[in-house]
């Protein structure tokens, strides 16, 4: 049974003492970046900054011998496409629990672009195009929720992030160790109640270290949610090039204008999130929309908290390979003692250090922490969870207390996440997201089992396939799809959502 794929509305989803500083990619021969485009949409301007280099890891890597082998990264995201500089050896595919997982022509593709992106920070190596990421070593596990126009509803990240602490010891080799969430929505929703907030809070009790991105929605009095969470990390963006642009300070490395800040519950820490370049996946939404950002023929460039929680993502691989015993709260302390300072902070982010990798993978011997904030319990609204952000399907918007199969009961819910017992095969909560198991002949080349949902649409009618008709991958292009949401087309694709 094929289905429709809803269009989205509201504010789109919104990602040793050594400062590093970014310098310019070293192109291939021939190649060349891309002019200069307009902000904001996929913010694109005429600098490259090359995520290793800026972020410390390529010298971190030498330092150390450490590539983030043996550990696992979850990426919730928009899927990962097969790209060269992503091996079938390196990724591994979770569930499709997107929209489009009821496509056999689209499951677990990356029609949106942002995923392959992030993977490509955390994990790339394209020898070829002159390209690796931070830890180019480390195991992907994509968990596919967004569709090519980005649409997706909380209901179906939740599920995810309960997918993983479900399954993060599969892989004995590469457990999941990390969880890499450029998302987030605008809810006003106290993270001690909010679904969102107990389901990362689940994870990184679980031994997970969860990045989440803060949101690019400038300085404002909240960052977006599940950042909201005093347990996980959370990670804003800084310029790490030293360019005269739209910046909160003048000099120096400071904060992205666009990072979000507050002075209530600030980020733990920033990375460089500006004309980062990672990996081009062709014919996809953003590569067709914003044809300015490839970088030659096999890279492409953006800027937002979600580069930078992708760069924060890599460097905590490379800190748990180094130090396989170190629990998320201990990550999370390293990363601030060892974080550089920037200068001339506003109020607003007064306290921010940007992420120093060589410091915090060489720092063994920092007492341990542990956090004490006040427990999620997960029992307040789905519908708040989603702040202003809704999928649509024939005009009528998901709201209340339903998922894209069928009711949810956020106490019943949280009881069951909290024992990890909230997915039973491909069975969440009862309902049918997903197949029973792994196919494949080999973990690196294995993915999870899909099913068809049996239910109907929150309008009481089977969804079809007439908005995705005849609409599959051709080679290593992807044929249509057209953005029906607000921020990558008319705003910032960053309060909400996708953070990038």
């Amino acid at each position: 049974m094929s289905r429709k794929v809803p269009s989205r509305t509201g504010a789109a989803a919104v990602g040793a003492g050594l400062l590093a500083v970014a310098s310019v990619l070293t192109l291939p021969a021939g190649l060349a970046y891309a002019a200069t485009t307009t902000q904001p949409a996929w913010y694109v301007d005429s600098t490259l900054t090359n995520p290793s280099v800026a972020s410390g890891a390529t010298l971190t890597r030498q330092a150390f011998n450490v590539d983030g082998r043996g550990v696992g990264v979850a990426l919730i995201d928009t899927g990962v496409a097969p790209v060269p500089g992503l091996p079938a050896s390196r990724v591994v595919n979770g569930p499709d629990l997107s929209f489009e997982s009821q496509s056999p022509t689209l499951r677990y593709l990356d029609t949106n672009g942002h995923g392959t992106h992030m993977a490509g920070i955390i994990a790339g190596n394209d020898t070829a195009a002159g390209y690796t990421g931070i830890a180019p070593g480390a195991k992907i596990t994509s968990v596919k929720v967004g569709t090519a126009d980005g649409a997706v509803d909380v209901s179906q990240v939740i599920a995810g992030i309960d997918w993983v602490v479900a399954h993060r010891n599969d892989d004995t080799a590469a457990p999941i160790k990390v969880i890499n969430l450029s998302y987030g929505t605008d809810s006003l929703q106290d993270y001690k109640t909010d679904p969102l907030n107990f389901a990362v809070e689940n994870a990184w009790k679980a031994g997970i270290v969860v990045v989440v991105a803060g949101g690019n929605t400038g300085v404002t009095n909240r960052l977006t949610s599940p950042a909201t969470d005093p347990y996980v990390l959370s990670v804003g963006s800084v310029n790490a090039r030293n360019v005269p642009m739209d910046y909160r300070t003048v000099t120096g490395t400071t904060v992205s204008s666009f990072s979000a800040s507050t002075t209530g519950r600030r980020v733990d820490i920033a990375a460089p999130g500006e004309s980062i370049v990672s990996l081009r996946n062709p014919g996809s939404y953003v590569d067709t929309t914003y044809p300015t950002a490839r970088v030659g023929d096999a890279l492409f460039k953006g800027s937002g908290t979600s580069q930078a929680t992708a760069v924060v993502s890599g460097v905590v691989a490379l800190m748990l390979q180094k130090t396989p015993s170190m629990t998320p709260d201990k990550v999370k302390t390293y990363l601030q003692t060892t974080g550089s300072p920037i200068s001339n902070l506003s109020p607003a982010d007064a306290g921010i250090k940007m992420v120093n990798t060589t410091s915090a993978v060489a720092l063994t011997m920092y007492p341990a922490t542990t956090q004490s904030f006040a427990a999620a319990t997960g029992t307040g609204t789905l519908e708040a969870a989603r702040g202003t952000s809704h999928v649509v399907d024939a005009a009528v918007p998901l709201s209340g207390e339903r998922t894209v199969v069928g009711p949810f009961t956020s106490g019943t819910w949280a009881a069951a996440s909290k024992a990890k017992t909230s997915w039973q095969g491909g069975l969440w909560m009862g309902q049918r997201l997903a197949g029973d198991g792994w196919t494949g002949t080999s973990w690196a080349s294995r993915t999870w089992a899909s099913a068809v949902w049996t239910g109907t649409s929150w309008s009481s009618s089977a969804w079809t396939d007439t908005a995705w008709s005849g609409r599959a991958w051709s080679g290593r292009a992807w044929s249509g799809a057209a953005w029906t949401g607000r921020y990558w087309s008319s705003s910032q694709w960053s309060s909400i959502g996708w953070s990038a």
